[in-house]
């Protein structure tokens, strides 16, 4: 009895303890709230137990609050020391609320299970409280963007399991803390890969023992404080670090001469110092793509040996650094070389750019040097500046490069995707996908680019897309995403903004932005390593999705924002519907005199409708509905063998038993009757045996359709992802390049007009049964009149990926936009990559993968293993000079379509094949081998194949 008693007793005071606990957290919240100034949101309201009422940015583990997520809420007041009562909190994030100010509590030390405390772009000021060295479970510290004072706590030293600290953007000063066997310091900090400690007033010498071999840093990050004496020599003991920024700092002396121990440092600013002696020798630093040295006191240094061997380079800045001598020509066919900038030293001798400068190459800067000569032998596009040099005292063909060339600012922004932005009210912005919306805005800051060219169109797109890929993989409410406005600031920072637009609403709700905010804040996303290490500064937003709001015990959905939002939209909706009403009154007799006509595409081109008088056609065919209906089984759900922007694809079979694909467009994509009958007049010209042929066409009953000849092998695409089966070795391969090239060469020379394709891509090439290429999908092509022989000015379209950067920054489009797409789908035929995959672009990749003096160019990593064995690729090297050629920056560099095919049968030739006439009579046959007959594609075992080895044809029928 007694012994139950005591069970019960026990039982009774853990409930008191737990009740007491859960008070305690209520308690706590509620004092936040009264020192938020009820600026919290509006469900803090409901209630008074935040588990179980449903709290915004509270979350509970068995009625315990155990994160606390409030970024971009506009809070206003101090962080009360009730927070250390949350002693089970484990995530703190108040980031993006500029109303948070005052010190941060003492008590936060109170807080021994948090791993997150992120307070990113808020008002604390004051010291960082050494308390904070009592969280032992901290991973993310930061606390960057505020207006923090007084020196960084040595207590931080404490933190073993501390990943990420970030301090950068306050106004610390004093010393780095190192330990000294009594107290700690940062040197204590092993398993941390980040140190960001930049943009303060820090002082004192970069402390040896802060560095040392048992470190795990992967970004040092110390730039624009007032650090003096000499880097440490130890710093070439932290192999693992990537990023070294010191820049902008009073540090002197040598530079230590074990510098390039750091073989994985990709991005290095030593510049704007007072650093002396010799220009550090770099050699071996093979992965390093930016390194900024400019602005020292260096001895007079030869031109560095190393310079033309650092094979990853794309901007080297050593401006004012005393260099003398002649550069070599190598520097600048470093492959991926876009900036270079030497001037302010004693460079002298001959310029020789040499005769394959980097294709990437935009700016080369030799002002205020010695250079008495200048060897051309190209017409260089890349902005050379020559001012202050000898040679530009005489004159001559260098007088462009001798006169300093107007400030260009460089603009992007992401476009509509494939539709027309709307007009939208006020504070709404169209997104790309073209919807009004208010958006989530802020800006990225990359620390450290490995990139200086600010006009890289593709390299945003990636970030774009990789955005996109992790919103939605996180199921996060998003859209689409924008990026626009690149520009370098005074820290040599890249400055990119940002719009996040809501999915299916106009605008987010609370929750919606407090877990946007907390995944760009703590660092979830992670952009690709172009990019590197960020800071995102989110601007307000005030314009949430109405919410549940309780006054007076009455719960209803609104808000005032909402109020004047739903009333301003009434008002407008309702005057569009009397508009739409009187235009509709007014219109209908004309809908009812053309719906008879609508049945009658050929009424429909009479001369007198104005229209264009009837389609000039070359053998297309006009169906009805309800013939192609018939073909297609009433457009079975069986027929239907893909889908696009335009709309289905279905398969059907003439009365005589011939193949068709019916490209049938989605209601609301339709053209107009004069857009219709210009593009099947223009179709029904082509006629190639490497350009798929139009059939007919159907314009009836409301209905446009275009009727194709049916291929039966699919698209390039599904044979190089496997898809299909297909089995693409290297000659299949050659030919399907040469196939294709033929139809662009077609389209571009011998079309009458010549047409421009526009969306060159793998997707867009079919084969054959005899795997013949056969150019498709010509919704997006234009043609060339007389009156714009060289360009079209019009709306940026294609793929991305194959888009060509030029068009893409000019809205001009040429022939040779064809080219580049098509350079890139040769590189994905030997690849079988994706043109942008996992951030990675495939004309990069293959360019930073080259090494010409390696057998296959050193491209073994990214060839498809499926091509065939390295002594089977004949050839190749070839193949992928010319592939490089197309995908050049501008278009005149590139050469024609029709060179493209010349060099394609040379390759043929090369490696015994016979690459056929350029005659459109010629047949599949001309593309065989010699004595090799292929009858149909099933009766050839090696075709298809999976992937554990190749399979009989059969075995791939249908049971």
């Amino acid at each position: 009895m007694g012994s139950r008693i005591r069970h019960l007793l026990i039982i009774f005071f853990i409930q008191i303890w737990i009740t007491t606990a859960q008070n305690r957290d209520g308690a706590a919240l509620q004092a936040l709230k009264e020192a938020w100034k009820n600026t919290v949101p509006p469900s803090w309201n409901v209630g008074s137990d935040p588990c179980r009422d449903g709290w915004e940015g509270i979350m509970c583990t068995n009625s315990r609050v155990t994160s606390i997520y409030l970024t971009s809420m506009q809070l206003t007041g101090g962080l009360p020391g009730d927070i250390g009562q949350l002693v089970e909190l484990q995530y703190l994030a108040l980031s993006y609320n500029p109303g948070l100010t005052g010190s941060l509590t003492p008590a936060i030390g109170n807080l021994g299970k948090l791993t997150n405390l992120v307070l990113v772009g808020c008002s604390f000021s004051g010291p960082i409280p050494d308390t904070i060295g009592n969280l032992p479970r901290l991973i993310i510290l930061s606390l960057n963007s505020n207006r923090f004072t007084g020196s960084i706590p040595a207590s931080i030293g404490n933190l073993k399991n501390l990943y990420w600290l970030d301090l950068t953007d306050n106004q610390l000063t004093g010393n780095i803390p190192v330990s000294d066997g009594i107290k700690p310091g940062l040197d204590m900090l092993t398993h941390a890969k980040h140190f960001h400690l930049g943009d303060n007033q820090l002082s004192g010498n970069i402390p040896p023992q802060i560095f040392h071999s048992n470190m795990s840093l992967l970004h040092l990050l110390l730039e624009n404080n007032k650090f003096t004496g000499p880097i440490p020599s130890t710093l070439g003991l932290v192999r693992s670090l990537e990023v070294v920024r010191l820049d902008r700092n009073a540090l002197t002396g040598d530079v230590p001469s074990n510098i390039n121990n750091l073989i994985n440092v990709t991005e290095m600013f030593l510049s704007y110092n007072k650093l002396s002696g010799l220009v550090p020798n770099l050699t071996g630093m093979n992965v390093l793509n930016y390194l900024d040295l400019s602005n020292n006191k260096f001895g007079p240094s030869d031109i560095p040996s190393w310079f033309s061997t650092l094979k990853s380079l794309t901007t080297l800045k050593m401006q004012n650094t005393n260099l003398r001598g002649q550069l070599p020509a190598a520097l600048f066919e470093i492959p991926q070389l876009q900036n270079v900038d030497l001037s302010d030293n004693q460079v002298n001798g001959t310029l020789n750019i040499g005769l394959n400068p980097s294709s990437q190459l935009q700016r080369v800067d030799l002002r205020t040097n010695n250079i008495a000569d200048f060897t051309q032998r190209l017409q260089y596009t890349i902005g050379l500046i020559l001012v202050d040099n000898p040679i530009c005292m005489e004159s001559g063909v260098t007088d462009k490069f001798c006169s300093l060339p107007s400030n260009t600012t460089t603009s992007y922004s992401t476009l509509p995707n494939n539709c027309i932005p709307t007009p939208c009210g006020s504070g709404l912005v169209s997104s790309p996908n073209c919807k009004c919306a208010f958006p989530y805005m802020g800006s990225f800051i990359f620390k450290a680019p490995s990139f200086s060219s600010l006009g890289n169109t593709t390299i945003y797109e990636s970030l774009r897309l990789s955005l996109m890929t992790f919103f939605q993989k996180t199921q996060m409410p998003v859209d689409s995403v924008s990026l626009m406005n690149p520009y370098r600031n005074l820290d040599d920072y890249l400055v990119l903004n940002l719009e996040v637009f809501p999915s299916g609403e106009l605008s987010f709700n609370r929750t919606g932005i407090l877990w946007l905010g907390f995944v760009l804040s703590n660092q979830t996303f992670k952009p690709s390593k172009d990019f590197n290490t960020y800071v995102f500064i989110a601007q307000d937003y005030d314009n949430f999705l109405s919410e549940v709001q309780v006054t007076g015990g009455t719960t209803h959905k609104s808000s005032n924002t909402g109020v004047i939002l739903g009333s301003a939209i009434g008002g407008c909706v309702f005057v569009v519907l009397l508009v739409v009403a009187g235009v509709y009154a007014f219109r209908q007799k004309g809908r009812a005199e053309r719906a008879t006509q609508q049945s009658r595409p050929f009424a429909l081109w009479d001369p007198a409708s104005g229209s264009g008088g009837v389609p000039q056609l070359k053998g297309a065919k006009a169906f009805t509905f309800e013939e192609l209906k018939k073909y297609t089984r009433n457009f079975s759900e069986t027929n239907n063998i893909g889908a696009g922007g335009y709309g289905m694809v279905y398969k059907g079979t003439l009365p005589n038993g011939q193949l068709i694909a019916i490209k049938r467009a989605q209601q609301g994509s339709t053209q107009g009757g004069l857009e219709f009958k210009t593009e099947i007049e223009l179709l029904s010209r082509v006629h190639h045996k490497n350009v798929v042929a139009l059939i007919g066409f159907c314009f009836d009953q409301g209905e446009q359709m275009l009727v194709y000849e049916y291929i039966v092998n699919g698209t390039l695409k599904d044979s190089l992802s496997g898809r299909s089966g297909i089995r693409l070795d290297w000659m299949r391969r050659l030919k399907i390049a040469l196939g294709a090239a033929r139809g662009l060469q077609y389209l571009h020379d011998l079309a009458d007009p010549p047409i421009i394709h526009r969306d060159v891509k793998t997707n867009n090439i079919l084969l054959d049964e005899r795997l013949v290429a056969k150019v498709a999908d010509f919704g997006l092509s234009k043609p060339l009149s007389d009156a714009n022989r060289t360009h079209i000015t019009t709306q940026v379209k294609g793929t991305m990926g194959y888009m060509d950067p030029e068009y893409y920054m000019t809205q001009q489009l040429t022939e040779k936009s064809d080219v580049y797409s098509f350079g890139v789908v040769m590189l994905e035929l030997i690849t079988a990559r994706n043109p942008i995959e996992k951030g990675k672009y495939i004309v990069r990749e293959v360019k930073q993968s080259m090494n010409k003096s390696k057998e296959l160019y050193g491209l073994h990593e990214v060839l498809d293993p499926t091509i065939g064995l390295s002594s089977q690729l004949k050839g190749l090297e070839r193949f992928v000079d010319v592939s490089l050629r197309c995908v050049e920056e501008t278009g005149n560099q590139r050469p024609p379509m029709s060179q493209v095919v010349k060099e394609l049968e040379r390759i043929m030739e090369l490696v015994g094949l016979n690459p056929g006439t350029e005659s459109s009579s010629s047949t599949s046959a001309s593309y065989e081998v010699s004595g090799t007959d292929y009858n149909h594609p099933y009766s050839n075992d090696s075709l298809y194949a999976y992937s554990g080895g190749f399979l009989p044809a059969k075995l791939l029928q249908p049971k």
